[in-house]
C-alpha cells in the first residue's frame, strides 16, 4: 500500500499533469490565434497599397474638380460686378426721368384738384 506521502505525491503530480495540460492547451490556442492575426495583418497589409494608391487618385481628382469650381466662381464674380454695373447704368438712366415724371403728375394732380382732397377730408371728419 501507499504511505500518506506517496498518496500526497501522486496527488500532486496528477494536479501538476493536469495543469501543464491546460497550459499547453492555452498555448496551443494561443498559436493558433498568433497565426490567423499575422495572416489578417499580411492580407490588410496586402490591401493597404492599391486603397492608398486609389485615396490618392481621389484627392487629386478632388483638388482638379475644385481649380474648377474656382474658376467657375471667379467668372461669376465678375458677372456679378457686370450686372450690378449695368443695374447702376439702368436705375440712373431711368430715375431721372421716373422722377421728374412724377413730380409732374404730382403737380397736376394738386394743381387740378385741391378742392376735391379737401372735400373728401371734410365729409370724412364730419359724421
Amino acid at each position: 500500500m501507499l504511505s500518506g506521502g506517496q498518496v500526497a505525491g501522486l496527488i500532486v503530480a496528477v494536479f501538476w499533469a493536469i495543469l501543464v495540460s491546460f497550459l499547453a492547451l492555452v498555448l496551443l490556442r494561443l498559436a493558433r490565434l498568433l497565426n490567423e492575426t499575422t495572416r489578417m495583418v499580411a492580407d490588410l497589409g496586402a490591401q493597404a497599397g492599391p486603397l492608398l494608391d486609389d485615396m490618392t487618385r481621389t484627392v487629386e481628382r478632388a483638388g482638379e474638380q475644385l481649380d474648377r469650381v474656382d474658376m467657375i466662381t471667379k467668372g461669376m464674380a465678375g458677372v456679378t460686378q457686370n450686372v450690378s454695373a449695368v443695374s447702376t447704368v439702368v436705375t440712373s438712366a431711368m430715375s431721372g426721368p421716373l422722377v421728374k415724371g412724377a413730380a409732374f403728375a404730382y403737380g397736376v394732380r394738386k394743381v387740378l384738384g385741391p378742392d376735391q382732397g379737401g372735400s373728401r377730408r371734410r365729409m370724412r371728419r364730419t359724421p
